[in-house]
């Protein structure tokens, strides 16, 4: 009983550590999912600030179309290249936002798995043989009692106390006699 006790207790200790672990380690996951939101939210700010500058600067490269030499303007801002950055920028920006997006069915996953192994963890093994155990106990407690009470019951010397005073069925007098036993 001890044993079996010491175990389960052990048992129960090990799952408590493992769920300790695991909230450990999802609350990193959130801490990261929530970093690298603002991480993309920052990115997604960037890019408007960026979209805001290229509207600036198409209208001073209009202005400066009708105002000066295509040369000297060449010089000040290579269009191509801005578009190339832009995309390049799009690209890195539709990978963040794919991590985050693996991260957090990463972390859903982890959470189902802990949910699961909560649920699983005191099940079969361990209660089928306290299970067991205890019906076993509960039987032979069943037992004990119902010999017990056979034995009272069915015993040759047992003496029953007789109520003392004694009155007449007849006459309501009382009547005084010896009770046998102890």
């Amino acid at each position: 009983d001890q044993q079996l006790l010491q175990h389960m207790e052990d048992r129960v200790r090990k799952i408590e550590g493992h769920c300790e672990e695991l909230s450990l380690v999802s609350g990193n996951l959130q801490k990261d999912c929530e970093q690298k939101q603002k991480d993309i939210e920052m990115l997604f700010q960037s890019v408007e600030t960026l979209k805001k500058d290229k509207a600036d600067e198409e209208n001073v490269l209009a202005a400066m179309d009708t105002k000066a030499d295509k040369n000297a303007l060449g010089t000040k801002v290579n269009c191509t290249q801005f578009e190339a950055c832009m995309e390049r920028l799009d690209q890195r920006m539709q990978e963040m936002q794919g991590q985050v997006t693996g991260q957090n069915q990463h972390w859903n996953e982890m959470q189902q798995q802990l949910n699961n192994m909560m649920e699983n963890k005191l099940g079969r093994q361990e209660l089928k043989i306290f299970h067991k155990h205890m019906e076993k106990t509960w039987q032979k407690s069943i037992e004990e009692l119902e010999k017990k009470m056979s034995e009272s019951d069915s015993a040759a010397g047992t003496r029953k106390q007789l109520p003392v005073p004694f009155t007449c069925l007849s006459c309501d007098r009382m009547v005084e006699t010896q009770v046998p036993g102890p």
